[in-house]
């Protein structure tokens, strides 16, 4: 199986590290307009000749361009497997995809006490979801001054609605389709940037529960929770201590705990279920869903 990286920063390193090793892989290419040593680059999609050579497209470059690049691949290739990070877009865009597989890069969904999660609350009925996620944006990329990353930039798809796009997939993943939204997409604090560095925002989602979001770049205390309250359990499920609290109704408690994932197992999970039955991978419908709710958040708070 040949595998192409469309970019090659930090994600598209990260992936071409967890791909090169995995023994169906027996080739990855780069597009990218770096000069690396030993790989076999291309400076754009347009120039390879061989594009149909490819089983598996890797879109990891920067959120907007992820457009024109899976326009591109759906117009030019039939039957493949296309990844593309998180978020699909910057907004909502219109576009069909009928010719290949899609699927969208969150990650979160593999992290092991999420799946635990999901299958305790299989049978029982959520009420409310609160979620909060927020990490000092200049701490974020050590050795990368914040002003010059995407993150800071709004007109290169940053801000933290698009960036901190995992709590709205695994909520609706968990919850059913947000509606009813109620939001502030702000820039509130002293940081030198462009982008929203605050989104808050309330909703009800079509399986009638009722959600609270908000997620920032501000918060100097790095935090990535989410609360869930349920018919006979409460659940709070702690990304940054990995840890997994339940408690039922009679008052028992219960607490999971995981040793810190290692740096690469979710993305390695994520791809081999990609690569071999697709299951618990973010399929582009609901990548959709999420561009959906981000445009209606940005629709309520342009100016």
């Amino acid at each position: 199986m040949k595998a192409l990286i469309i970019g090659f920063g930090s994600i598209g390193r990260r992936h071409y590290e967890v791909l090169s090793s995995f023994k169906n892989i027996s080739n990855i290419d780069i597009v990218t307009k770096q000069i690396l040593d030993e790989k076999q680059t291309f400076q754009n999609i347009e120039e390879i000749k061989n594009l149909s050579s490819y089983d598996y497209f890797i879109i990891a470059s920067e959120t907007k361009k992820h457009f024109e690049q899976l326009q591109f691949l759906e117009s030019n290739t039939k039957d493949k497997i296309i990844f593309c990070e998180k978020p699909l877009f910057e907004t909502k865009k219109e576009i069909q995809v009928l010719k290949n597989k899609v699927y969208v890069g969150y990650v979160l969904r593999f992290h092991p006490l999420f799946e635990k999660l999901k299958k305790f609350i299989k049978n029982d009925k959520i009420l409310n979801a609160n979620v909060g996620c927020g990490q000092y944006l200049p701490e974020w990329r050590p050795n990368v001054d914040y002003r010059d990353s995407y993150s800071a930039k709004k007109e290169e798809g940053g801000g933290v609605l698009l960036d901190l796009s995992h709590e709205i997939d695994y909520v609706q993943l968990l919850c059913g389709k947000i509606n009813d939204i109620k939001s502030y997409q702000l820039k509130i604090s002293d940081l030198e940037i462009t982008s929203d560095d605050l989104t808050t925002f309330i909703g009800k989602t079509n399986n009638d529960v009722i959600v609270n979001i908000s997620i920032d770049y501000i918060s100097k205390i790095i935090y990535r929770r989410l609360h869930l309250n349920c018919l006979d359990v409460s659940y709070e499920l702690d990304f940054i201590k990995n840890q997994l609290i339940a408690k039922d109704k009679h008052g028992i408690e219960s607490i999971f705990q995981t040793p810190r994932p290692e740096r690469n197992s979710m993305f390695k999970k994520m791809h081999q279920s990609i690569l071999s039955n697709g299951i618990g991978v973010c399929t582009f419908k609901e990548g959709m869903d999420v561009m959906q709710t981000i445009y209606e958040i940005q629709e309520q708070n342009n100016e």
